[in-house]
């Protein structure tokens, strides 16, 4: 029995083909462009989130070094 292909899988992998073909239209300078933005879009929505993982979020110390002051117990 073969599995159904939803259209939402459908929709995503025509999404990832239109995506590839724009890209390789680009220029280089279009290209370097596009990661710039992205690197600053990244930067502005998730910049401290490094920060308060840690180095590379597998740092148990790090996490409990930033959080060693917000909780407060009994009264």
């Amino acid at each position: 029995m073969a599995k159904k292909t939803s259209i939402g899988s459908l929709l995503l992998a025509g999404a990832a083909a239109y995506g590839l073909y724009k890209l390789s239209k680009m220029s280089t300078e279009e290209r370097s462009d596009l990661v710039e933005k992205g690197k600053h879009l990244v930067a502005d929505r998730w910049g401290n989130l490094k920060q308060t993982l840690g180095r590379n979020g597998s740092s148990p110390d790090a996490r409990i070094n930033n959080y060693s002051g917000d909780v407060t117990f009994g009264g």
